[in-house]
């Protein structure tokens, strides 16, 4: 059938099974939304800012596991797309993004609105696409989709000029889809697997480094059996958290740069050390040549670049995490670890790590730990970057799996509002909290808007101690305690919940904290939690940059006011 390629770009994501779009319109797309009204099937969510539109994509696909897809005009409406979509690369996100562009005799010309936003985005992008004729677009549509979901997950951009939105041509899907030279890597050599069981079943010191390709392989019921099996304890990452639970026996929590201590030395003594799903990450590992120096390291990864790329491995695997386990899990033996388990635990006795003073001080950690002990973990936790990410990631533990969104490998503040936006619509029935930073909530904070209108119940805790947090904690431990740039002017953040006609909260005390906390989730709409907390506050434990792990400042000691150890 003909077809305007505008409505063929429609057609392919029905086809593809795309249900929302967040995007914002501009002259150069204008063909593009003139087409959506015919597809109802398609909802599009009109946001204020285009990073949010990606944002609100990632988060979408980290809580439903489809492809993300957002909207934007030529110019300055793509280059808007920038940081989010390279967000979603180093996370892994699967997402398309699709962009209007100058008419095709112009392209090169610079042109009102022109940006070459497929070079920009090269490094940023699993592929990209500049579509010049109407005929092509269900094939580049289909390609884009298959290349985002498959192997490792990454976001797919496509331009397309204003006039090829406009042009007729014969729709043809491609039902099947064949890239030269794509082939993404499932299983491993029965060799290699072999050798990594080998390694598990002679270990005394063994450990689990779970990371984000657990969840987006929802591999969870074979890491617990590995770790139940092999008895050996899980450590998660950043965004590893929640593929484990959180109270499980064998979960020790995060390590690296804000991890747990007790996991820090225990990588720093275990004699094996199998890698997950994970990438050896520079705040995982600290210092590079002192990581896990007396283990030997199995390495499992859909991607084989990451393998051998930081950490060279004993035993290579690279593979679909799920399907990767699956086949270990048949040659691991049942083992036991006492006197590696009672190492730990003496550790975890000398070294709390998870403390919060019994003060008067309205402490970040306790607005934390109150959320959670008020959900009991029965919530979608969002978050920005910075202190408040790492006190979320420490104090609230995560039974269920896939509940923690964050922005992990760019570290991006104003990550907060619209991850939250794109988890919500994904999870409608779900209660989502997203702990926000004062400095990253002014960032993107004016999707409020989208959120107001949109009547999306999320739950926003503005930990808000008038601070860069995390930079002003570098200033005084590294920097003599020279403040530049890092104290805030904060608005007055109830008056601008209030002016979105959300319902806005104080908290000064440490009193007000629970109240609050159960009146946001009484309310059946948005909430806005301002929380004033004490605000020379640092996040501990730390490796400090250039450090190894073994060298992990501890919490430092607080004569003054007694500290109550939170398990």
């Amino acid at each position: 059938m003909e077809l305007k390629g505008a409505q063929m770009v429609c057609e392919c994501l029905v086809r593809e099974g795309v249900e929302v779009i967040f995007g914002l319109p501009g002259g150069a797309n204008l063909a593009l939304y003139d087409s959506l009204p015919h597809y109802p099937q398609l909802r599009h969510i009109l946001v204020k800012h285009e990073q949010c539109a990606a944002h609100a994509a990632d988060g979408y696909a980290r809580a439903s596991g489809k492809v993300g897809v957002c909207f934007a005009t030529s110019g300055p409406g793509a280059t808007n797309l920038v940081t989010g979509i390279a967000n979603a690369w180093m996370d892994s996100i699967p997402m398309v993004a699709i962009t209007g562009e100058v008419v095709v005799g112009l392209i090169g010309r610079d042109g009102f609105q022109e940006a070459d936003i497929t070079g920009i985005t090269l490094p940023i992008t699993k592929h990209n696409y500049l579509a010049l004729a109407a005929e092509d677009l269900p094939r580049i549509l289909r390609e884009a989709f298959y290349i985002a979901r498959t192997g490792r997950p990454g976001p797919v951009l496509i331009d397309i000029p204003r006039d090829v939105f406009q042009q007729k041509g014969e729709f043809v899907y491609p039902e099947q889809i064949e890239l030269r030279g794509y082939r993404p890597t499932i299983y491993p050599d029965r060799e290699h697997i072999d050798k990594a069981a080998e390694l598990i079943n002679q270990s005394e010191r063994p450990l689990i480094i779970a990371g984000h390709g657990v969840i987006i392989s929802q591999a969870y019921a074979e890491l617990r059996e590995l770790a139940e099996k092999a008895n050996m304890p899980v450590i998660t990452t950043l965004l590893g958290i929640s593929s484990f639970p959180g109270s499980h026996p064998l979960c020790l929590g995060m390590p690296g740069m804000h991890g747990m201590y007790w996991n820090n030395i225990a990588i720093s003594e275990c004699d094996l050390l199998v890698a997950i799903g994970m990438r050896f990450d520079d705040r995982v590992t600290g210092r590079l040549r002192d990581f896990a120096p007396n283990a030997k390291i199995v390495h499992v990864d859909i991607d084989p670049a990451e393998i051998g790329k930081n950490v060279r491995p004993t035993a290579a695997l690279p593979g679909d995490v799920k399907a990767v386990l699956k086949e270990l899990n048949r040659g691991v033996e049942n083992r036991e670890h006492p006197d590696w388990l009672a190492r730990i635990d003496e550790l975890k006795r000398e070294h709390p790590s998870i403390t919060i003073r019994d003060t008067d001080k309205l402490l970040p950690q306790y607005v934390i730990k109150t959320i959670y002990d008020a959900t009991r973990g029965d919530c979608t936790v969002v978050t920005g970057v910075g202190q408040h990410q790492m006190w979320a990631a420490q104090f609230f533990w995560f039974d269920r799996p896939n509940t923690l969104i964050t922005s992990g490998g760019l570290g991006t503040m104003g990550f907060e509002v619209p991850a939250a936006m794109g988890v919500q619509v994904a999870r409608p029935g779900e209660l989502v909290w997203s702990i926000c930073g004062d400095g990253g909530f002014q960032m993107t904070m004016q999707d409020l808007a989208t959120v107001a209108l949109h009547n999306l119940p999320i739950k926003f805790a503005i930990i808000n101690n008038a601070h860069l947090g995390m930079v002003a904690q570098w200033q005084r431990l590294f920097y003599h305690g020279n403040m530049v740039a890092t104290p805030l002017q904060n608005p007055d953040f109830v008056k601008i919940a209030e002016a979105y006609d959300i319902l806005g909260m104080r908290v000064t005390d440490k009193s007000q904290v629970e109240s609050a906390v159960y009146r946001a989730m009484e309310h059946p709409g948005p909430v806005v939690i301002d929380f004033h907390v004490h605000e020379d506050e640092n996040i501990y434990p730390m490796v400090a940059p250039g450090a190894a792990l073994w060298e992990t400042m501890d919490l430092p000691k607080y004569e003054e006011e007694k500290v109550v150890v939170q398990a």
